[in-house]
């Protein structure tokens, strides 16, 4: 019996690790794919063009799979862009962008997981100076920067889309003019406004004064025709009918109208 012994524990220690080394072949061959990235394979090299959506799979022990974010992601870029005139303007912009799921192993292929710093930044930079180089400095102050905006974000996604990297969006959060130039351009933009409300004004008193002009005329033309047709007959005999009317009242006795010298009595 105490031989015996050592073969024992040696049986149980082997069946330990070769249990344990089962654990660890298994968990080599399950991967999983967290929500918002896709797993690309990779095989000492050898990359899957079939790509791993999210969730639980069963894999090569040998292979890895590298996940990769399909998520929204934001680079906030702040650089000195030229104007239409040459004027150096600071500009702050921020690039929404995303990988395209579809493309993730060519991705990974051709560019890395490092795809933002290789081609989304240098390629904004780029692009960002052109836009603006096709705009005066006081449009993109003021009324033209969703147009930078949107041409902005056509340029890079024309580049690259065919990369495997979609471009959301690109707003425009600031636009830093030379100190004098922005005196400038907020003068002449407090004076526009000051001109729109004063032609607001004007519009408003002209709008006032003809109203009050097509008032008196219709007054006008009331007191026109109403002269017209009261003629001296005409009034003489209204006023004798009022009169009868108030003679034929209860608290009436004697009235008594005068006209042209001659006195005439109405009794109840």
């Amino acid at each position: 019996m105490m031989i015996s012994r050592p073969r024992t524990y040696l049986s149980i220690a082997g069946i330990s690790a070769l249990s344990l080394f089962g654990v660890i072949a298994l968990l080599r061959c399950v991967s999983v794919v967290p929500a918002g990235h896709v797993g690309v394979v990779d095989t000492f090299g050898q990359v899957s063009p079939k790509v791993l959506q999210p969730g639980l799979h069963l894999k090569n022990p040998l292979s890895r799979v590298v996940h990769l974010s399909v998520q929204t992601q934001e680079i906030k870029e702040t650089t000195q862009a030229p104007s239409k005139e040459g004027l150096m303007l600071e500009m702050d912009v921020s690039i929404l962008y995303r990988l395209d799921p579809n493309q993730a192993s060519q991705v990974y292929q051709t560019i890395g997981t490092n795809y933002q710093e290789v081609v989304v930044l240098p390629q904004a930079r780029s692009l960002i100076r052109n836009a603006t180089a096709r705009y005066n400095a006081q449009e993109l102050y003021t009324t033209q920067r969703q147009a930078l905006t949107s041409q902005l974000r056509t340029d890079l996604n024309t580049v690259l889309v065919s990369r495997g990297i979609v471009i959301e969006d690109t707003p425009l959060r600031n636009v830093a003019l030379p100190e004098n130039l922005r005196q400038s351009v907020e003068a002449k933009l407090q004076a526009d406004q000051e001109n729109q409300r004063m032609q607001f004004i004007l519009a408003k008193e002209k709008q006032e004064a003809e109203r009050k002009r097509i008032e008196a005329q219709g007054q006008a033309d009331a007191q026109k025709i109403l002269s017209q047709g009261l003629s001296e007959p005409v009034l003489k005999f209204r006023q004798i009918e009022a009169m009868q009317r108030l003679a034929d009242s209860k608290n009436s006795k004697v009235i008594v109208l005068g006209g042209d010298g001659k006195n005439i009595l109405l009794q109840p």
